[in-house]
């Protein structure tokens, strides 16, 4: 049976190929919508760690979201929090989404008080000289040819690159916090507070001095590992519809593909699956045959779609650096298993069809 279903597979090779090509395509789509979707979350977890803080103060009305929406808070709180006998840093940051040439996010930083909660690596150059200054990290400056003494425009404004830094530092673009927020209208607040303890393990005790500080009791307090467990796709609107809808329209795909190349195979087959059941073979058995063949062709295009997905994840990263791109091995083996099932459900019917054909219209079919 196997040297036929192999002999089936080659006899029509374009087909085939097709049907392979489009489960590979089937297993691209789930891969690289995930690769780069849980990219973007763990890249944000991977820069917020890299910040230095053990905690992070945030508006009373404040969501995971509205974090990047805008600075409604006075900037000079973070003297108060600094203040508090286990505070060894409070620093003041604006964080702004910026659209207008990328999908980013641009940091407003008070540098002494940043810098100080882990310090930045650079490159080259140096902390900000003036207010149109602007520092970025070397996955920016690579994926925008950007050098040092060069120009980048951001939010509508021409900044001068003063300073090249490592990455993982919470955002790749910094500008002075009050450069920021005077574009946005808003020169002396803040969008959150980034604090580092005097000591490991005082985060409990932090969180006690700030809630029994008068004007602080309604805001709230996290730590920086519970902060990153909100970055996850429950916590993100949209992101497990938009995954549904892709895992949706890929199995689809995979599905008429499969159905229409079965079906195909069948008709094709009319006169040789009626010698096959006058030979004395059964229903299960021209199922089995049919189904073989589509599990086949499945394993096939399942081997090339991540196979090809991986090709596809060295390019991005090569030609997109600053645009993470992550495939683990769970989501590997979630696309092979629904493409495969989808494959299979497809070839159910065209299996059914063959198994129910009466051998003396089949011999007698032209």
């Amino acid at each position: 049976m196997n040297k036929l279903v192999v002999g089936n597979i080659l006899y029509r090779p374009v087909r085939s190929f097709i049907s392979v090509f489009a489960v590979a395509i089937e297993v691209i789509m789930i891969l690289s919508i995930v690769g780069v979707m849980m990219g973007q979350l763990q890249g944000a977890a991977n820069q917020t760690s890299g910040i230095g803080a053990d905690i992070i103060v945030q508006p009373p009305s404040a969501s995971f979201i509205s974090a990047v929406g805008g600075a409604p808070v006075p900037a000079k709180i973070s003297t108060v929090l600094a203040k508090l006998p286990h505070v060894a840093v409070a620093s003041p940051v604006i964080i702004k989404l910026d659209i207008s040439n990328a999908v980013q996010t641009i940091y407003g930083i008070d540098f002494a008080s940043y810098n100080a909660l882990r310090p930045f690596e650079f490159v080259s150059g140096g902390p900000f000289q003036g207010p149109n200054d602007v520092i970025v990290d070397d996955l920016y400056a690579r994926s925008h040819k950007s050098e040092l003494g060069s120009t980048a425009r951001l939010i509508g404004h021409t900044f001068h690159i003063c300073g090249i830094v490592e990455h993982g530092k919470g955002s790749r673009v910094f500008l002075p916090i009050r450069t920021l927020g005077g574009i946005m209208g808003t020169p002396d607040n803040a969008s959150v507070f980034y604090i580092r303890g005097d000591a490991p393990n005082h985060e409990g005790l932090i969180e006690q001095e700030i809630h029994s500080t008068s004007g602080l009791q309604q805001y709230q307090v996290q730590t920086i590992e519970e902060y990153m467990s909100m970055m996850t796709p429950e916590h993100m609107p949209g992101f497990n519809i938009a995954l549904n809808v892709v895992i949706g329209v890929a199995v689809i795909v995979g599905f008429l593909v499969i159905f229409q190349s079965m079906y195909t195979a069948v008709m094709e087959r009319t006169r040789e699956i009626g010698i096959l059941k006058s030979l004395g073979a059964s229903k299960l058995y021209v199922m089995n045959l049919v189904l073989r063949e589509a599990f086949v062709v499945a394993l096939a295009g399942i081997g090339a779609g991540i196979g090809l997905a991986q090709i596809l994840k060295l390019g991005v990263s090569a030609s997109f650096p600053t645009v993470p791109f992550i495939v683990s091995d769970y989501w590997r083996t979630y696309s092979a298993v629904i493409a495969l099932i989808g494959s299979i459900l497809g070839a159910l019917y065209p299996a059914w069809k063959a198994a129910s054909k009466d051998p003396i219209d089949a011999l007698a079919y032209e």
